[in-house]
């Protein structure tokens, strides 16, 4: 795969809570030098990386609910919506999975639901946190977030004890069957561990090593 088209793969991300505006700056220029679909930020530099990218082909996605998708979904949905006022183009959005292990599965749905209710036209992707799960756990997840209405199921956080995996990618893809599309994230740092999980089904890739996986290491 060429590099142009395997950079609209990545969602260039910068999540840790020490990083500053000189970093974040930093992540917009890679994003924009080498073309990424997207920067993944924390929501407190929405703005700053709006003025930064201005009308950029380059989309802003922030993250809600974030990392742990255990809060009240008035609070997911006030994020969302002072994340649109910001200038974000996507919402990363945690499921209650806290909820989901208690087997509260209405819940689950109701809370994307509404999240996906106030991004309106704006893509969310919902993180299922995958390594807390088991196989039938992560089957209903994702069909829950399939049918609440998100554009993507999104393997990881980053902040959980393991990132995606190839075969979560692929049940992903048995379960979704299109209807919706998916988000690998976490671990991926290296050019074959991109292109194994494109060629497993992933649509996008979250990393923050987006510029290795560029030049190849």
């Amino acid at each position: 795969m060429e590099n142009k088209d395997l950079a609209r793969y990545i969602d260039h991300t910068l999540l840790k809570p020490q990083a500053g505006k000189e970093e974040i700056k930093k992540l917009c220029f890679e994003a924009s030098e080498y073309g990424f679909a997207a920067v993944c930020i924390l929501p407190y530099y929405v703005r700053f990386a709006r003025k930064l990218l201005g009308d950029s082909d380059v989309r802003i996605a922030t993250v809600v609910g974030f990392p742990l998708g255990a809060t009240y979904s008035e609070a997911k949905v006030a994020e969302v919506e002072k994340a649109l006022e910001e200038g974000a183009d996507e919402i990363d959005m945690v499921i209650n999975f806290s909820a989901l292990l208690d087997g509260d599965e209405r819940e689950v749905k109701k809370d994307i639901e509404e999240v996906v209710k106030a991004a309106g036209r704006i893509p969310v992707k919902a993180i299922i946190e995958t390594c807390f799960l088991d196989k039938e756990q992560k089957i209903r997840a994702t069909r829950i977030a399939q049918e609440a209405g998100v554009g993507y199921v999104k393997t990881s956080t980053g902040f959980g004890s393991a990132g995606a995996t190839e075969e979560d990618v692929r049940l992903f893809s048995e379960v979704l069957q299109g209807r919706a599309k998916i988000k690998a994230s976490g671990g991926i740092r290296d050019r074959e561990k991109a292109l194994a999980m494109i060629e497993a089904g992933a649509h996008r890739l979250g990393t923050s090593s987006g510029v290795a996986i560029m030049e190849g290491k």
